[in-house]
């Protein structure tokens, strides 16, 4: 996320200068306090919290539970929910339903949630007593297919394994939420019902060779690798770590020991639980190898994958570091789900290191990304953020969706505490400016928060002790904070020291009952441009980004249904000509943003945008923002520089919307989304990335089903690469063959597209609003490979 920066002279709030700080210096290893110790006090993050308890326990405990009741034979008291309930993924909710009820619980001591969670364990533990040996899961036909598993017989590819959609990952949930039941609440059921499951499974992956563990991990898994990390910390039981060690993924893990980024075109958020894993085993097993290998992940993916809200990646995919184009171009902006992940890695490697860099990352991503995820009345979460100009994002509804980023979702907004402070054994660490009041028990020692950050620049803390006690007060010094010292008081008179950007400001005294700690922070305006230096710059203010609200025209879908993909924003793009671009350059900011008189952290540009429309453009945290179109990144250029390139623009814009009005089904080959929703099937196939665009190809054959619900369609196309030659194959269409191919590497270095008409024989096969297009090898020869495959109308 470190990208050239530019300043714009805002600074609103002068500070004093200080002095050198002498002797004291912050602890390498660190301990977060529990989340029981910590409660927020008002501000946007306790609300955040509030909403989504409600959210959260909206929900119907026996129907999250039924797909566990079905699979151990028992009969169900409810059904299923839908949408992604139902639709393979059955019973990945209710792992993150529990990790969400402990969170809940340990963070308010809110009596329903411990209620639900007793309920919750009840049933599992009432269906791993019925399956009678240790296991318990949602997944269809679990049973049988672990049974599978542990005799060897292994199908995977990156979204399945042995035709279910990723179960290996669905059943990390489930792991994953009875670990944080034990460790946030100490229920003794949950523990029990982990160590039977945890037993289950080093039966049946026992049973491979490491070859074969490592075929089956090409399929999505979540965190596994953690998941017996953590039952190992637990138990003390050497047979989890040595699980765990074998259940990382040397594919991912190997590149990055020697310091490799091999990343682009890969599922992004399948990789991060898996580098938290190698974090947490090279943690918990002294290996440094392993911790190094996290750290470099990390520093790639913030400093070079990053955008200015912490978030990564398009169609859930790392794009090229070096090229950041699909970010401004796509509708599927970064997913939530991978900066869920990231803050944990960023948890884990602070507490590990004490390093501060960890911290703004989180906190910048805690701002930005996270909180403006859930939508602030109604508690609706988000999946991908568009960072397209002038788009919107999609919500959740309580009962209707049940996408990852609704599970992972309902886990962010519930542990706003877990790193406003640290300690070390004497000392402690004040990390995030966010109203709130700790509990530190063994030292006696309450400290209140008291802070309208980041709407004030300021924050005071009020320490309460038993008795007078001598320790370290560390106050972190934010990097965004360099342009004046940070400046604090104890009891009115300033203290004597200082501290560079990214350090603790430190404090040390025999504090007594009453005590006030007075912090203020300096802000200001300043842009960021993408990673890739492309001309694309986000405005920031301290830590919050900000962006513009730019209306409510044809926000489709804003709060989503249970189709498939109904977390994407399928409504029209804006034109990439009708949106201003930003006039910037370094220096020549100054008065081109007012402060808005009433509406903290709003300002209304002047003459920093062109055309600027009547009004100006009103620009506020991207974390107010819903309902709307936004845009937080703008293109940077000149008047003259616009005027000349509107055309080539505007005729781009044009036919990418002819295209869009044209096309009525579109899958992407060998992306995980795109194939589980057009019900992808194979026989010897195998998927990649060329000059980075996926592709997929086959010995046997793939499939897809397209729909056309309005029996429209008229022409398929499917995309090939030009120099691919000696590859024969047939597309089928609902069993009927529509066209034989020949490529034969003829079209040189570039994406041919290749139009086929549909006869009326196979339009007149489409009953029931869908097509299936098989791609079949010729014998000997191979099926592919497509970039792309697209329904069309005859426009």
């Amino acid at each position: 996320m470190k990208k050239t920066i530019f300043y714009l002279s805002l600074v609103l709030v002068p500070m004093v200068a200080g002095c050198a700080a002498e002797g004291v210096k912050p602890s390498e290893k660190l301990q977060a306090f529990p989340l029981s110790s910590v409660r927020l006090a008002d501000g946007p993050f306790k609300h955040a919290s509030e909403v989504n308890d409600t959210y959260v326990l909206s929900h119907n405990p026996d129907r999250l539970l039924a797909p566990f009741l079905k699979d151990a034979g028992l009969q169900p008291k409810a059904e299923n929910y839908g949408n992604w309930e139902s639709m393979g993924l059955d019973g990945h909710t209710g792992g993150h339903y529990l990790s969400s009820l402990a969170l809940i619980a340990a963070s308010e001591g809110n009596r329903e949630a411990y209620e639900r969670l007793d309920y919750m364990l009840d049933e599992l533990a009432r269906c791993q007593e019925a399956n009678g040996n240790g296991y318990v899961g949602g997944i269809p036909g679990g049973k049988t297919m672990w049974e599978e598993i542990r005799n060897g017989n292994i199908r995977a590819n990156n979204f399945g394994l042995n035709d279910r959609w990723v179960p290996l990952y669905n059943i990390d949930k489930l792991f994953a939420g009875l670990i944080d039941v034990w460790n946030h609440t100490g229920n003794e059921k949950a523990k029990k019902i982990l160590i039977g499951l945890s037993d289950y499974f080093v039966g049946v992956f026992g049973n491979l060779s490491d070859e074969q563990l490592q075929d089956m991990l090409r399929s999505e898994h979540g965190g596994l690798n953690k998941d017996f990390a953590d039952v190992f910390q637990i138990t003390g039981d050497e047979r989890y770590m040595v699980m765990a060690q074998r259940l990382s993924h040397k594919f991912i893990l190997d590149p990055l020991l020697q310091g490799e980024d091999r990343l682009s075109g890969l599922h992004a958020n399948t990789q991060i639980p898996k580098v938290i894993g190698f974090m947490t085993i090279g943690e918990m097993s002294g290996n440094e190898d392993w911790k190094r290998a996290a750290d470099f992940f990390w520093h790639t993916v913030v400093n070079n994958r990053s955008i200015s809200i912490g978030g990564n990646s398009t169609y859930e995919h790392f794009h090229p570091a070096d090229d950041f184009s699909s970010m401004v171009d796509s509708r599927q902006g970064p997913e939530t789900c991978n900066t869920y992940n990231m803050l944990k890695l960023s948890r884990a490697l602070y507490l590990s290191s004490g390093n501060l860099e960890y911290i703004d990352y989180y906190e910048r991503a805690m701002y930005n990304h996270i909180l403006s995820s859930q939508h602030p009345e109604h508690g609706g979460l988000v999946y991908f953020t568009p960072m397209r100009p002038q788009h919107y994002r999609v919500y959740s509804n309580p009962g209707e969706t049940f996408w990852c980023c609704v599970g992972s979702g309902i886990e962010n907004h519930a542990k706003y505490g877990e790193l406003i402070y640290a300690h070390d054994r004497e000392n402690l660490y004040v990390n995030l400016f966010i109203s709130s009041e700790l509990i530190w028990a063994e030292k006696g020692v309450k400290v209140s928060q008291e802070t309208w950050f980041p709407e004030d620049a300021k924050s005071t803390l009020t320490i309460n002790l038993e008795q007078p006690s001598e320790f370290t007060v560390f106050v972190r010094h934010p990097r965004w904070n360099d342009k004046a010292p940070l400046t604090v008081k104890v009891n009115g008179r300033k203290v004597r020291g200082s501290s560079a950007p990214g350090e603790y400001f430190a404090v040390t005294r025999e504090w007594k009952d009453g005590d006030k700690i007075e912090i203020s922070l300096d802000m200001y305006a300043y842009g960021e441009y993408l990673p890739d230096n492309s001309p694309y710059m986000s405005i920031l203010y301290g830590p919050v980004v900000l962006a513009s609200s730019d209306g409510d025209y044809r926000l489709d879908g804003l709060v989503a249904d249970g189709s498939r993909m109904g977390h994407v924003a399928h409504g029209p793009l804006v034109s990439r000509e009708d949106v201003p671009v930003m006039l910037a350059s370094e220096g020549d900011w100054d008065g081109k943003l007012v402060p808005v008189e009433g509406s903290p952290l709003t300002f209304k540009a002047s003459g920093l945008f062109y055309p600027e429309p009547e009004g100006g453009i009103e620009l506020m945290p991207f974390y107010r923002v819903h309902d709307a179109r936004y845009t937080v990144y703008w293109n940077v250029t000149t008047k003259e520089e616009f005027d000349t390139m509107k055309a080539e623009i505007e005729e781009r814009e044009k036919a990418l919307q002819a295209l869009e009005t044209a096309t009525i089904d579109f899958v992407q080959p060998g992306q995980q989304q795109p194939e589980t929703e057009h019900n992808f099937k194979s026989m010897d196939s195998e998927n990649g990335v060329h000059q980075d665009r996926h592709w997929r190809h086959a010995r046997g054959w793939f499939s897809y089903e397209l729909k056309d619900s309005d029996k429209e369609a008229a022409i398929l196309r499917i995309t090939c690469f030009g120099q691919d030659g000696g590859r024969n194959f047939d597309i089928l269409m609902n069993g009927k063959l529509l066209a034989t191919v020949n490529l034969d590497g003829s079209k040189g270095d570039t994406f041919v597209d290749m139009d086929f008409e549909i006869p009326a024989e196979i339009l007149a096969s489409n009953k029931d609003g869908k097509f299936e297009v098989k791609f079949v090898a010729h014998p000997g020869s191979i099926a592919g490979g497509i970039f792309g495959v697209r329904l069309m109308r005859n426009n």
